[in-house]
C-alpha cells in the first residue's frame, strides 16, 4: 500500500483494489506539489467534514473519475444533490466496501459549507474521523478535531498502524494535545497534518515528531511512504 501526503489534510492511499483520496484540498493549497491532473483515477473520496479546505476539489475529481463520495449523511446528500455518487454514513457506523472497511469516529470541530456570495452557511452534519481497514492494515485519519478522551478507546479497540493527526492549533488541536492523542491512540506510526497552510496554523512538524519516541514521520507535500 502506498500512502502519499498531498498537503494540508489531503492523503492519497493506493491499494491493490482502489485509489482513495481523503479530504481533497489541492487547487486551493499553495503548498501542494501535486495537481489534480497528477492524481491517478480516484475510486473513492472520503470526507471528514464540509469545510472548504477539506472538500474544495471533491466535485471536480468525482466528475472526472466517477468517484464515490463517502461522508457523513448530510454532507453526502449535499454532494448527491450536485449529481455525484455518494454513500452516506453516521458517527460510529462502519461499512464494508469492496476496497475495505470504513468506520466513522467522532471529532470535535464544525462542519459546513460557506456560500460567500449569499453570506450563507450550510450545515453539513457532524464532523468525523476515519478508521480504515485496508489490506490488513488500520489507518486512522482524525480529521479536524480537538483532543478528546475517547481517543483512548479508539486506541484500545483498534490496532492502528498509521495515524494522521492535525497539529496546526487555532482550528484544531495543537502539538501538545496531538502528542497526548498519539499516546492514547498507540499508533505504530504518526504523521502530522493540517499545519503551515495558513499563517495561523504555522508549526514545526519535525519538532512535533521528535517528541514521539521514534514513531513520528514528517511527510512533505508530495512525499510517499509504504505501509
Amino acid at each position: 500500500m502506498l500512502i502519499t501526503y498531498i498537503g494540508h489534510s489531503t492523503v492519497l492511499i493506493q491499494t491493490m483494489k482502489a485509489n482513495l483520496l481523503i479530504d481533497p484540498f489541492i487547487s486551493g493549497n499553495s503548498l501542494a506539489k501535486t495537481t489534480i491532473n497528477d492524481l491517478p483515477k480516484i475510486d473513492a473520496i472520503l470526507l471528514t467534514h464540509g469545510h472548504g479546505d477539506h472538500t474544495l476539489d471533491t466535485r471536480e475529481i468525482a466528475e472526472r473519475d466517477g468517484s464515490l463520495v463517502i461522508a457523513v449523511a448530510e454532507l453526502a446528500t449535499y454532494f448527491e444533490w450536485q449529481g455525484l455518487g455518494t454513500h452516506g454514513m453516521s458517527i460510529g457506523g462502519a461499512y464494508q466496501f469492496p476496497f475495505g472497511k470504513v468506520k466513522l469516529t467522532q471529532a470535535f470541530h464544525g462542519s459546513s459549507v460557506t456560500e460567500t456570495a449569499n453570506q450563507k452557511i450550510v450545515y453539513t452534519g457532524m464532523p468525523a474521523g476515519l478508521l480504515l481497514d485496508l489490506e490488513g492494515k488500520t489507518i486512522y485519519h482524525a480529521g479536524d478535531t480537538a483532543l478528546f478522551s475517547d481517543m483512548k478507546l479508539i486506541g484500545e479497540q483498534n490496532n492502528i498502524d498509521l495515524a494522521f493527526l492535525p497539529i496546526g492549533d487555532n482550528f484544531t488541536m495543537g502539538p501538545d494535545d496531538a502528542l497526548i492523542a498519539a499516546k492514547w491512540l498507540r499508533a505504530g506510526k504518526v504523521v502530522p497534518v493540517h499545519y503551515n497552510t495558513f499563517p495561523v496554523i504555522r508549526q514545526d512538524p519535525a519538532k512535533f515528531t521528535g517528541r514521539l519516541n521514534g514513531n513520528g514521520i514528517v511527510l512533505e507535500p508530495g512525499q510517499s511512504m509504504e505501509l
